[in-house]
């Protein structure tokens, strides 16, 4: 089987490392075509490239950017995309259950099991784990511009970052519609969950469904700072469902007006202030490689039966 691995080589030390990591263990992918991307969407042309000539898998080496540009050139093909994640958050690893250490999710993946998922489009613009708007768009755009002037990366500069915005953060108006429903309110955040959980392990949308052809629209209305600070401990132990303020409705197409034009994100990539957003769902658009354990969890994000 013909292997191709994409990396992103600007992605800094954890990529670089990555990089080693799979160059070293081929294992069952003997060999492993490498190539480095040399651009904003290279990798996508380089995904399509492989998957055009026949290649069974291609490589994602980086964190959801690179991942987001490697699933859009295999969308509705049969190559498979494998995470090797060397990201700041790695939500998409994190939902997929591979492991955050290189070589581990290297033999994780090479014993794996393939599955189809479901892929969201925001605006015609792909996502593969959590799109929105409110508090987490914003801090994903101050993130990366933190990034740009040499500012730490990593999940603890995120949290940090958004522990500070929180303290003098304005909710905006939102309105959502969706096919089942929908929300009109003030609200920290409007987002939309394919996968379960940001990165750093904030779970959004605990039970999730990579392939059930439905999204998860969330919201987290306005409530007192306090309530809200003492309720987010729940995001990383599950049951954030279980915070007053806390909406969630099942969807196959979501349509979110803003009173004010916000910025928004793809997988935590922050993409210009609108006013709409809409969002679909592709139903198994996209073939990945996921852990055997994990591919055949009972609470795990897939079906437990490939049809």
């Amino acid at each position: 089987m013909r292997v191709r691995a994409i990396v992103n080589p600007r992605a800094g030390l954890k990529a670089a490392r990555a990089f080693q990591a799979v160059e070293a263990g081929h294992g069952a992918w003997d060999p492993i075509e490498m190539k480095l991307t040399e651009g904003p969407g290279h990798a996508r042309t380089l995904a399509r490239e492989a998957a055009e000539r026949g290649d069974g898998v291609v490589i994602a080496v980086g964190g959801d950017g690179t991942a987001n540009e490697v699933a859009w050139g295999l969308l509705g093909t049969d190559t498979a995309m494998a995470l090797v994640p060397a990201g700041s958050g790695n939500g998409l690893a994190r939902t997929l259950g591979i492991p955050l250490d290189f070589k581990r999710a290297l033999v994780a993946l090479q014993a794996g099991e393939r599955r189809r998922m479901d892929v969201g489009f925001v605006n015609d613009l792909l996502f593969l784990n959590v799109a929105g708007a409110g508090l987490d768009a914003d801090v994903a755009h101050a993130f990366h511009q933190q990034a740009k002037q040499g500012g730490r990366r990593g999940v603890l500069s995120y949290t940090r970052l958004c522990f500070q915005m929180l303290l003098s953060y304005r909710p905006n108006e939102w309105k959502a519609e969706t096919d089942a429903g929908g929300f009109e309110g003030p609200a920290l955040i409007v987002v939309v969950a394919n996968g379960r959980q940001y990165g750093g392990g904030a779970r959004v949308a605990p039970q999730a469904r990579l392939d059930d052809g439905i999204m998860d629209l969330v919201v987290l209305e306005k409530a007192p700072l306090l309530e809200i600070l003492w309720g987010a401990r729940r995001a990383f132990i599950g049951d954030l469902e279980k915070l007053r303020p806390y909406r969630r409705q099942a969807a196959r197409r979501v349509v979110i007006e803003a009173g004010t034009p916000a910025c928004f994100h793809r997988d935590g990539e922050p993409e210009a202030a609108v006013s709409r957003l809409v969002v679909r769902i592709e139903p198994r658009a996209l073939a990945v490689v996921v852990p055997r354990e994990w591919a055949q969890a009972p609470d795990g994000p897939f079906a437990l039966a490939e049809p």
